[in-house]
């Protein structure tokens, strides 16, 4: 149950990884001077995860913030000499970690067939060929406008402005693949998406649960403030399948003392390791201890005033919860009855609880139901809408949840298009658009000519490599906004564009003013972000000023200010207050220091679903069966990684230098399949199509994780995840449960 001794996260390797960082890019003096700037107030807030800032100290960052920073700030650059000496073909078969050690994009850029390079081309004739192209489709749906989640809330809003005056909602977003089914999962049972905490919250929580996270690799800036609830006494419970570093000990890298003495601070105070695929099982059995403490204490353990004046469904679920028998929750979690008891009985000890979650937990077939099931558990004990307790999903890239707030979604609410209307004069499109998996699908078939991304790396993030490449080949028109090069701007339609863009750390000067933007975070700050470096390139236009010239370009009759709204991000500001809620005097409350909240109506324990009250939600555990020697397979990132970018070939916390291509088995498993460490096999899956595919060559490596259960980096797996295995109701890839086989390369 308790941490065992292992790697530390932080501390030194922190420090002499970042160092490492600076001087592989060559970025020693800009990116040290731009790491001054970070998370600052008058600075740029980090391109990395979206962990909210705390109190503001000289150096506000972590090693994976250094990293973006560094990778931003490099002084290596992609020019057209570059694109000279390369053909597409060749860049392909270079691998992704050397693509993003080539370095910044400089021009804009358009594919010649016939000479299969990339040729530079002036800003105006790329958005006129773009604009012609995109007229001459015909239909708008035949257009996908996909959105990373680095993008800015003022670029996001006009392109979601620019797609819907183009006239379709085809809007898919990284959000499709990652905390998708947090958003279905939390609308339903509490009315709102967003995580109902705020930073200030774990200061006053009694006890934390960080279900199905790795923060040590993927929110860095997390692991401060698991120590300082640690050093409060605060326990920590840790679900996760594998027994994560990051997870266990840390060493603030900004605390010398405790460098010097090598005396970290212990994390995950309880550390139950499911069955990869086994939350759900999991979570019901702590939700079963919990009532079996209610009947054996009456009125002493629920929130029964919570209960009957904000919840509804609470008979039904408890009748499903108590009808579940141990035998088949052990059986499916794979965790013994009486760990889950304990922290059950922790968890009725403990007064106010956060509980927080990433894509360990989105991305099952059963995610939605899992998260529910983690609202059932708050609900219980009242652990909503109230100091120090809540829902906590920690999202990813930096503006991910702010470009859902301005629209970036493939299924808009009516409310929101009506306003959209209203202050923009024109009618948006009503139905539904695609999402990442249907617009990969419509591509496929067809239907989908054209595939615009704002930032991202599409062919490396989504499933089903091959018949994502697939699809993007066979699309008449690909478009790029990118910073740095990457594998999608190999996979070319029959016309295909780079519009090299600045960095959220570099001068935006438009109409001699350097503009601002903004982002809002995992809790719901929205605050502004200036850069103060000089761009990598004089030829880099903003993400806002390629969207202004793009929508400028293809809706010549447009009435929309698109070139004044280019010049000042200002009257952006101005419109998003028209249209969005809690924007009012946006202008005004970006300039308070530290920005401001925008509230969340399920932290006022207001309920905005469709009954009026939080929903209690039962669901039906199903068994999961696989063939025999089948293993479950989970994808996760290396610590020198960050969403599809790839920093180094290191992660020092699991033991793996130099390569990704490896493979974490339990100990057991190997004996049982005659593999020796370093010993070289293939993942090998099979589709509900009966398609055969494989993922070769990597080296198999014993790990603490479950008999049965395996792990492996994406995008290396990807191909091993098939496009119609997806999430029930958020249609996420289950890139967290993908059976195979493990067989020796060759045999």
């Amino acid at each position: 149950m308790k941490s065992a001794k292992g790697p530390v996260a932080g501390g030194l390797g922190a420090l002499i990884a970042s160092g490492k960082a600076m001087l592989r890019e060559r970025a020693m003096v800009s990116g040290t001077a731009a790491l001054l700037k970070v998370n600052q107030p008058g600075g740029f807030d980090c391109p990395g995860c979206a962990w909210p800032e705390g109190e503001h100290s000289r150096l506000d960052f972590c090693e994976n913030g250094l990293k973006a920073v560094a990778a931003e700030t490099t002084t290596k650059i992609v020019d057209p000499a570059f694109f000279a000496k390369h053909t597409v073909k060749g860049l392909a078969a270079q691998s992704d970690f050397w693509l993003e050690q080539q370095g910044r994009l400089t021009h804009p850029m358009e594919y010649d067939a016939a000479s299969d390079r990339y040729r530079p081309i002036a800003w105006e004739e790329a958005f006129a060929r773009i604009g012609g192209i995109l007229r001459g489709l015909g239909d708008p749906d035949r257009t996908a406008f996909y959105t990373s989640g680095r993008t800015s809330n003022e670029a996001a809003f006009l392109y979601q402005l620019f797609a819907r005056e183009f006239g379709t909602n085809n809007l898919p977003d990284c959000s499709n693949m990652c905390h998708e089914s947090s958003g279905v999962a939390l609308n339903d049972s509490i009315g709102t998406g967003k995580g109902t905490v705020t930073l200030a919250d774990f200061d006053s929580a009694d006890c934390l649960f960080i279900i199905g996270q790795n923060p040590g690799t993927n929110h860095p800036r997390m692991m401060g403030t698991l120590q300082q609830a640690r050093r409060r006494g605060t326990p920590i419970v840790a679900v996760n399948p594998l027994r994560e570093p990051g997870l266990q000990r840390f060493i603030h890298p900004k605390d010398a003392m405790a460098m010097l003495a090598n005396m970290p601070t212990d994390l995950a105070t309880h550390y139950l390791t499911p069955l990869v695929g086994g939350d759900l099982a999991l979570l019901k059995g702590l939700c079963k201890a919990v009532l079996a403490a209610e009947d054996a204490r009456p009125g002493q353990v629920l929130d029964h005033a919570f209960i009957r004046a904000h919840s509804e469904g609470f008979e039904t679920f408890a009748a499903d919860i108590r009808s579940e028998s141990w035998e088949a929750i052990e059986r499916e979690s794979g965790v013994p009855r009486v760990e889950i008891e304990e922290v059950a009985h922790l968890y009725c000890r403990s007064k106010r609880v956060i509980a927080c979650w990433a894509m360990g937990l989105t991305q099952n077939k059963k995610a939605v139901a899992a998260i529910q099931m983690v609202v059932n558990l708050l609900m219980l004990r009242g652990n909503l809408g109230r100091e120090g307790a809540g829902a906590c999903p920690v999202r990813g890239h930096s503006n991910v949840q702010g470009d859902r707030t301005m629209g970036i979604t493939e299924k808009p609410s009516a409310e929101f298009l009506d306003s959209l209307e209203k202050a923009f004069g024109f009618a948006p499109p009503r139905g539904h658009g695609a999402d990442v998996v249907e617009a990969i699908k419509e591509m496929a078939v067809g239907k989908i000519k054209a595939f615009i991304a704002m930032g991202g790396n599409f062919a490396a993030a989504t499933p089903d490599g091959d018949r994502t490449e697939q699809a993007l080949r066979g699309c008449e028109l690909t478009v790029h906004v990118s910073t740095k090069l990457n594998r999608s701007h190999l996979i070319t339609g029959r016309r295909a564009f780079i519009l090299p863009c600045l960095g959220r750390s570099e001068i935006d000067l438009r109409g001699r003013r350097n503009q601002q933007v903004t982002v809002e975070d995992s809790m719901s700050m929205v605050h502004a972000s200036t850069g103060r470096k000089r761009p990598a390139s004089p030829h880099l236009l903003s993400e806002v000023a390629i969207v202004a010239g793009l929508a400028r370009a293809t809706l010549p009759a447009s009435r929309v200010p698109w070139a004044d709204l280019a010049e000042d991000y200002a009257l952006i500001r101005e419109r998003i207050a028209e249209v969005v809620p809690g924007f009012d005097d946006f202008n005004a409350k970006i300039r308070q220091p530290g920005g401001f909240y925008l509230g969340n109506s399920a932290g006022r324990r207001e309920w905005k679903n469709a009954g009026g009250k939080a929903r209690f939600v039962a669901a039906a555990l199903e068994p999961i069966v696989l063939r025999e020697g089948e293993l479950r397979l989970m994808t996760l990132r290396s610590h020198d990684q960050y969403n599809t970018t790839l920093y180094g070939l290191d992660d020092r916390y699991r033991g793996v230098f130099g390569e990704r291509r490896v493979v974490f088995l339990n100990a057991a498993d190997m004996r049982a399949r005659g593999l020796a460490e370093g010993e070289k096999v293939d993942l090998v899956g099979t589709d509900s199509r009966g398609m055969v595919r494989m993922a070769p060559g990597f080296k198999a490596k014993p790990y603490e994780i479950p008999i049965g259960c395996a792990a492996a980096y994406f995008p290396e797996t990807n191909v091993l995840v098939p496009l119609e295995s997806v999430a029930e109701r958020s249609n996420t890839p289950t890139s967290k449960f993908i059976p195979v086989m493990v067989r020796k390369s060759g045999a």
